[in-house]
């Protein structure tokens, strides 16, 4: 026998294992379906799409598909590894049967979408209320908001697709529009409205960023209705600084906080404000950050056409080296500005809270390493039940991190690293006395925040 002189040990490989199980971490995410209420909410609502004598339940596929994409799948196919494991995800549908359901809900889209909504709502009611000081609705006020973003981001078609059409950054595909809730300092974020559009579509269309609001807003645990007051907070880039987006939030009495496109005129404007009225502004961790200055412009412009109680915000900076100026910025300053009709707080604070909406594109990046990366389908409709999935499978996520997890740094982890460490542990599955364990890898660097995840998830009250 001669002596290994690589760097890796010299193995057999052979394909007779039995009882493994590759992915048993996932088991984080079959509970919290369990807790959550998801196990139930999605057959009831999709009772109408299940056959007669049918082996597999529709809302048991839709949720087995989330998972697959919530442990890394990009496509309809990839359900073969759950299929691969019974132990763990019981009876798992063929390819065939998947393609059917996913094209009978097409069929059907608005119904389908408004039965898979109602399902999702369900749960993140369970889910939130489970969490309770880790919720994003515990106490919410004008002063604390449930924070809800709204952006936009572009999916390459790799072929010719159903409304698929060419975008302004001359690529082609599909121009969705999302909405999520940040979870603030200490989480992530879920989405809670999508909208699918094809790549042409604008970027500040007014009636798309209401459409999804009213999506996003149908989704939250409690009933916004017209008398939220101030406690729910719209952000977003300039693209919904419109007039008929700011109009219909102060119409639904929201709180917002929205990028604003700065004309020759307000730039002019900048010059009547004194030296010593513009105030530092913050970084990241609420300290002073040198070399950029906030001030309100409010008073000085002439706002008669905008809603009443609309703040106008500024933001001048050095920009970062290399950095191209705009036309619109002075005195090699870059100007950023917001409008809000928040009434109090201190400027730089109302300033960094809107430059927080950065965090939507951390949860656009997570989400396309979630499923939403490329839409496998051929149909339009078909594609957007794949974005629900998407949803499905991101709210799953977040759900597990929220609940298992609670205040432990695992909670802000991203897709990625929570699949390598957690989700992607081994384990053998063991058959004794008529009941089935799974020993998880002894030897895995995270499994005791596994077991310390389920434990936790094991004491949560089961949804009623």
């Amino acid at each position: 026998m001669s002596k290994p002189t690589g760097p890796y040990p010299r193995m057999s490989v052979d394909a007779t294992g039995i009882g493994v199980v590759s992915h048993a971490g996932t088991a984080l995410l079959l509970r919290t379906a369990e807790k959550t209420g998801l196990t139930s909410a999605l057959p009831k609502a999709l009772a109408p799409w299940r056959k007669p004598l049918a082996s597999h339940d529709p809302g048991k596929i839709l949720l087995d598909l989330a998972i697959t994409l919530a442990v890394g799948g990009d496509c309809l196919a990839d359900i073969s590894q759950l299929r691969a494991h019974p132990e763990v995800f019981g009876r798992v549908a063929s390819d065939p049967t998947v393609s059917r359901l996913i094209a009978a809900l097409a069929a059907d889209a608005p119904t389908a979408f408004a039965a898979i909504a109602t399902a999702r709502r369900v749960a993140r009611a369970h889910a939130w209320a489970a969490a309770g000081a880790n919720a994003p609705d515990h106490e919410i006020a004008e002063s604390h908001p449930l924070t809800i973003d709204l952006d936009a981001t572009l999916v390459t078609a790799h072929s010719d697709k159903e409304q698929a059409a060419p975008n302004y950054k001359r690529g082609y595909g599909f121009h969705p529009l999302c909405a999520f809730v940040d979870h603030g300092d200490g989480g992530t974020g879920e989405p809670v409205a999508m909208l699918l559009r094809p790549g042409n579509a604008g970027a500040n269309t007014a009636a798309d960023h209401i459409t999804i609001l009213h999506d996003a807003l149908a989704q939250l645990p409690f009933d916004p209705g017209y008398r939220v007051g101030r406690k729910v907070l719209i952000r977003t880039d300039g693209a919904g600084g419109t007039h008929a987006l700011i109009e219909y939030l102060t119409k639904r009495r929201l709180s917002y906080s929205v990028g604003f496109g700065l004309t020759d005129t307000m730039v002019e404007k900048l010059a009547l404000i004194p030296a010593d009225v513009w105030t530092p502004a913050y970084d990241a961790d609420s300290t002073v950050r040198d070399g950029a200055w906030v001030a309100e412009l409010t008073g000085l412009l002439d706002l008669s056409a905008w809603p009443d109680g609309m703040r106008v915000i500024v933001r001048k900076e050095r920009p970062h080296p290399g950095a191209q100026l705009r036309f619109t910025d002075t005195d090699g300053l870059r100007l950023t500005a917001f409008v809000t009709n928040t009434s109090r707080g201190q400027l730089p604070d109302l300033e960094l809270r809107h430059r927080r909406r950065a965090r939507c594109e951390d949860r656009i990046r997570t989400t396309k390493s979630t499923g939403l990366q490329n839409l496998p389908l051929h149909g339009f409709d078909q594609n957007r039940i794949w974005l629900a999935i998407v949803q499905l499978a991101c709210e799953l996520t977040a759900w597990t991190q929220m609940l298992a997890f609670g205040t432990d740094p695992a909670r802000r982890w991203e897709p990625k690293r929570l699949r390598l460490r957690i989700l992607s542990i081994a384990a053998r599955i063991i058959r004794h006395a008529r009941r089935t364990r799974v020993k998880l890898a002894a030897n895995a660097p995270w499994v005791d925040l596994l077991i310390a995840g389920l434990d936790r998830l094991n004491t949560l009250p089961a949804p009623t």
